[in-house]
């Protein structure tokens, strides 16, 4: 099968490396405030300070890096000079993801960085970069997209003589496509975008749409266990795999030889939602279905939370729905944003809903959709709402990076849990951050919508807003520490598709219990001896790797 790119195989330049560097996206769409959000905020919030202005990207200081010249040597002769990096800007866009706090940590003079950031061309390349990692005592990062807003990029040595980035942008394109079966092998570099492109010319597509669609990647998909906008109608990232390939520390793995197996534990689902602590994923093979010939779609309002969020347990129930289902609270709704550009518009009072209908049989689907949320409660407001959200929904981080420029934190933060909890812990995680902000001496305002549903339960998104002041990540790492343990009391899960990284993981034992942590530094006991693979991810610092038992 052949392999067809989108960005031409050596092409050095990441879609990460065009992002902005202190922000997020494009930065010729980096916007300032709108007027309506200005005049919104101060009645929210109350007085807001002006933060003085981010620095450039020129006067950044990093310390000097721990890659000597024999170590650019080593690699160089794996990956040609040109692509083992150790300048100050290819270190400083490699310095972590894209969290609030990430973001504000880029606004400070003094920052850390990954000493190097290697960019591999191909499987043999990363399994030579891991081999000589682990030989010469440094740490590798695996870097996508770099969208991650939970500590997964953090250039952590774990104890290592150094830390490199291991940008995978040069594993790109569609490597096989298969008609008769529907599935599509996928380079773990390859983006949102470039796979959907690529697919599209065999009139096929994914369809998987997270927020971060743009610059997020096929391997940061499967690593994150990601689940996009609409999964409702296709399911989570994990639930369209079939197939991986995974380069460790000790070794070279290839699964998914079938659509089913009964061949023991499936280990396919090991590598989903590893974050590189076992290894880099190069490889994804992944279901893909005809292009959706039609879209339709309806918005709805509900008197309040509560009707809306039973109606869409209905829906989901149900069965044969909508692929986009998603519900805003009353907060949320009441300042539009769910839609970038339309704060301080309410769409209605209460509640309010989007529905989006793809592929097959929509007016169908439309229609028992329609039947379920009337009966429930709702009441249909057309298709407007839904159009906006529709046409701005990977748009949201801007207005993020916006709000940070005039002065005012924005965060979000997610869980899950089944319908019998969702009040529950929805009220549990507002009080922890209200209460944790009133302690701060903080106004804070928080908006809640459920971004995904299933049968037995649905995930909770939240957005806050609140004054930024100079003591903001301190303040917030002891509100998000609440959070954390707010989620767990209310039987909500640490993270139901930004993944565990090094934020969550303080609670991942309380998730998964001390053995199923056991479980999980056993595997990585046995792929990573020396612990090389993203220290600190996912297990966390407080739970080393030790090494092997002699002549183990």
């Amino acid at each position: 099968m052949s392999h067809e790119s989108g960005r031409g195989a050596d092409d050095p330049i990441s879609e990460a490396a065009r992002m902005r560097w202190n922000g997020w996206g494009d930065p010729e769409r980096a916007e300032d405030l709108p007027f309506a959000v200005r005049s919104l905020l101060p009645l929210l919030l109350g007085r807001i300070r002006r933060p003085r202005p981010p620095i450039a990207l020129g006067e950044v200081r990093l310390s000097p890096s721990a890659f000597t010249p024999e170590d650019a040597d080593a690699f160089a002769a794996v990956l040609g000079i040109d692509h083992v990096l150790t300048d100050a800007e290819s270190r400083i866009r490699h310095a972590g993801g894209r969290s609030t706090p990430d973001l504000l940590r880029r606004r400070d003079a003094v920052q850390a960085s990954p000493d190097a950031v290697l960019r591999p061309r191909d499987h043999d390349d990363v399994v030579a970069c891991l081999r000589l990692a682990a030989e010469r005592d440094i740490a590798v990062i695996p870097f996508g997209g770099g969208t991650s807003v939970v500590g997964a990029l953090d250039p952590e040595r774990g104890g290592h003589r150094a830390v490199v980035s291991l940008d995978l942008g040069r594993l790109s394109g569609l490597l096989g496509y298969d008609a008769v079966s529907a599935e599509a092998v996928l380079a773990a570099g390859t983006t949102g975008p470039e796979a959907e492109r690529l697919l599209a010319q065999h009139g096929m597509e994914l369809g998987h749409y997270p927020q971060s669609f743009r610059y997020a990647t096929i391997g940061g998909f499967a690593a994150a266990r990601s689940s996009g906008q609409n999964s409702a109608g296709y399911g989570r990232f994990d639930t369209m795999v079939t197939g991986i390939s995974v380069a460790t520390p000790t070794g070279d793995i290839e699964l998914g030889r079938s659509p089913g197996s009964a061949a023991g534990p499936d280990l396919v689902r090991l590598f989903l939602g590893s974050e590189g602590i076992y290894g880099v994923i190069t490889e994804v093979r992944v279901r893909v279905h005809p292009a959706p010939a039609e879209r339709v779609m309806e918005s709805w309002t509900f008197p309040d939370f509560a009707t809306g969020a039973a109606a869409l347990r209905a829906v989901a129930q149900h069965g044969g729905g909508p692929t986009v289902i998603r519900l805003s609270d009353e907060a949320e709704t009441s300042v539009s944003l769910a839609q970038v550009g339309k704060i301080g518009k309410a769409l209605a009072k209460g509640a309010s809903a989007v529905t989006v209908f793809e592929g097959d049989d929509v007016a169908a689907r439309r229609m028992r959709t329609a039947a379920l949320l009337q009966a429930a409660g709702g009441t249909s407001s057309g298709e407007g709402p839904s159009e906006d959200w529709l046409r701005t929904r990977f748009d949201g981080p801007y207005l993020r990076d916006a709000l940070l420029d005039a002065g005012v934190f924005c965060e979000t933060l997610e869980t899950a849990t089944t319908w019998s909890r969702l009040e529950g812990l929805r009220d549990a995680v507002t009080r922890a951050l209200k209460s944790g902000f009133a302690d701060a001496g903080r106004k804070v305002f928080v908006m809640c919508h459920v971004s995904h549903v299933y049968p037995t339960g649905a995930s909770l998104y939240f957005t806050l807003l609140a004054p930024l002041a100079a003591d903001a990540q301190e303040v917030w790492s002891g509100i998000k520490h609440r959070i954390g343990d707010a989620i767990m009391a209310a039987g909500g899960t640490i993270s139901h598709h930004h993944a565990v990284g090094r934020d969550h993981a303080p609670w991942l034992e309380e998730e998964i219990g001390e053995t199923g942590v056991r479980i999980l530094a056993a595997v990585k006991r046995e792929l990573d001896p020396e612990g090389i693979m993203n220290p600190g991810a996912v297990l966390g610092a407080a739970t080393p790797v030790p090494a092997r038992a002699p002549g183990a």
